[in-house]
């Protein structure tokens, strides 16, 4: 098998994403020697790819498109398989002018109906009319175009034996230009109301920049390694495209292959000495409740210079199990670097400083259920008061402005939580084709309501939760992932088992409902453990709960692995989450 393509270059000066269009970088990309490497399961090289033969590739590809007749501005679905063909039709898509639209494989969908239903909605709001995947996807594939017209649904294989290479030759491909839609992307909770974000050239350079500049901070010898799915914006614009704009050496190990084995992500790293890797907090938690003495020996983490963190509310305590067993085979207690960030800006908003590690600061109870409306500067433990350990997710970049804003749209400054709202040039243009739900969040003037409450202490962002999850109890605030993190405390119970919901009671008052994944079928230890969950949330809350003990893997989760609330409460009210 050949050698995996080089991180140092020195044939080409770095240049940090100052182009007028995603064609553009790639193009100067190509003019090096580095490119993307793909890795089995088990670790082993499949195959590699450079940046210059990614350019010849997708340039084919964007004439084929012409040749077969797909116009300018059409929407191509393409299954976003960890493969050197996904990124060369994506970048061919560019080529030919045309909306690459990445989906999701048939992972954490619970059942081929879920899934095709998902591909179907998406397609259908996003108007594609082409739909590319690997052989093994079709009949999946056309279960989800069934009734849609498309123009093309097929693989790779099928659509390139349309036309011989001399024919497409002879096409002229369009320029692009940076107000030009680059692609859509779909947030990973878009199921059942579908919202493709819809994201210009200009807006992704500008991220990128802002990711490999003000963010990593990145050098020449800097090499990513990365399972994360092309589907969800962590992985398709964190790395794929940043590393194409800003010339990085990726190397890749499948989303599904690091779900099976997930400590093959770090041997990767070891072994090829990379420097830059990231992972929503599950990924982190699920290498450190594998990892054993023996299973990790011969690992080498001291190359490791940036772990990312982001994607979902990030967890201190995971992270300082993972600093704490990994930290003898070289991982170091300042290589965390969490951020901020959604699809509707791209991807990154905030980063933290480089080389401190992970900042945590405590916030009482009495303001996370909204009986006290300020922070203080300056706390103290005691008076029995109860806190949450949230992580600083660091200052904004320079692309963006930032705000604390109350119900009524005032700025609240720092130290008081509410919604967090920015504005920059990578913040997305607006849902595609959806301007009643583009207005819902996108203000006249370009502010992006994100859907997050936080708050602002000394210039940098800390993020409570989402809006739409929290749970109202008597007037008084509850976060759903306040009381997942306390139930999940218990011996018989793992990271990710919970999901909190408020349900109607008997007389219409809202009552707290507790989804729990149990793996024991004896009855006295689930009476028991029900027990101790109701008193763990009374003590907590002051309010027993409803608690229903659900088979295990059965919580829905999104397409990047997040636990979805809205679609488990509807689950449980339709009677689908059974006991």
């Amino acid at each position: 098998m050949h050698e995996p393509i080089p991180t140092l270059d020195p044939t080409l000066p770095r240049r940090m994403s100052d182009f007028g269009t995603l064609l553009e970088a790639v193009e100067y990309a190509a003019r090096g020697i580095r490119g993307l490497n793909f890795y089995s399961p088990r670790g082993e090289l499949e195959s590699s790819i450079t940046f210059a033969e990614i350019k010849t590739k997708a340039r084919e590809i964007g004439g084929r498109f012409i040749h077969f007749g797909i116009e300018r501005g059409s929407r191509v679905a393409l299954i976003a398989e960890t493969s050197d063909e996904f990124v060369c039709y994506f970048i061919g898509c560019q080529y030919a002018g045309l909306l690459p639209v990445p989906l999701p494989l048939p992972t954490s969908f619970g059942g081929r109906e879920g899934y095709t239903k998902q591909l179907n909605q998406q397609m259908k709001s996003c108007g594609a009319s082409v739909a590319i995947s690997a052989s093994y996807m079709l009949p999946l594939l056309d279960e989800a175009t069934s009734g849609l017209k498309m123009k093309f649904v097929g693989t790779s294989a099928t659509f390139e034996a349309q036309a011989s290479a001399k024919e497409i030759n002879k096409i002229t491909l369009p320029e692009a230009h940076s107000e030009d839609l680059a692609y859509l992307q779909y947030s990973s909770g878009s199921t059942r109301f579908p919202h493709g974000v819809a994201v210009t050239h200009k807006s992704l350079l500008s991220n990128c920049a802002a990711i490999g500049g003000e963010g990593m901070k990145l050098t020449d010898d800097d090499r990513v390694v990365s399972w994360l799915p092309f589907y969800h914006d962590m992985g398709l614009v964190g790395t794929l495209l940043s590393p194409i704009a800003n010339q990085i050496t990726v190397d890749y190990l499948a989303t599904e292959s690091f779900a099976r084995r997930p400590l093959q992500w770090l041997k990767l790293i070891s072994r090829n000495k990379g420097t830059l890797s990231g992972s929503p907090t599950f990924g982190y938690d699920i290498c450190a409740r594998r990892a054993s003495p023996n299973k990790i020996a011969g690992l080498d983490l001291s190359s490791w210079r940036v772990a990312g963190i982001g994607g979902d509310m990030i967890r201190a305590d995971v992270l300082t199990k993972f600093q704490d067993k990994f930290r003898d085979v070289g991982f170091k207690d300042t290589t965390f670097l969490p951020g901020y960030g959604l699809a509707e800006c791209t991807l990154a908003v905030s980063f933290a400083r480089q080389n401190t590690g992970f900042e945590v600061d405590l916030i009482s109870e009495k303001v996370l259920t909204g009986e006290e409306k300020i922070l203080k500067k300056f706390k103290t433990n005691g008076n029995g008061t109860s806190y949450r350990s949230v992580v600083n997710c660091g200052i904004p970049t320079t692309e963006f402005e930032l705000e604390i804003r109350d119900k009524d749209n005032n700025d609240l400054g720092e130290y008081q939580i509410g919604r967090v709202c920015v504005k920059g040039p990578s913040v997305m243009s607006g849902y595609f084709q959806d301007p009643e739900a583009t207005a819902k969040c996108l203000s006249d003037d370009k502010w992006l309501d994100t859907g997050d409450m936080g708050y602002m202490k000394e210039g940098s962002l800390y993020i409570i939760g989402r809006i739409k999850d929290l749970i109202i109890i008597n007037g008084k605030n509850h976060w759903p992932q306040d009381i997942e993190w306390a139930v999940e405390q218990l011996e018989e119970l793992r990271s990710g088992d919970t999901a909190a919901v408020s349900i109607s009671g008997e007389n219409n008052e809202e009552i707290p409902a507790i989804l729990v994944q149990c793996r024991t079928r004896d009855a006295a230890e689930r009476t028991a453990l029900k027990n101790n969950i109701k008193n763990t949330v009374h003590s907590m809350i002051g309010i027993s709960p409803v608690v229903a003990l659900i088979p295990p893997r059965s919580l829905p989760r999104t397409s990047s692995g997040k636990l979805s609330r809205v679609k488990a409460k509807k689950q449980y009210l339709e009677g689908i989450l059974t006991v």
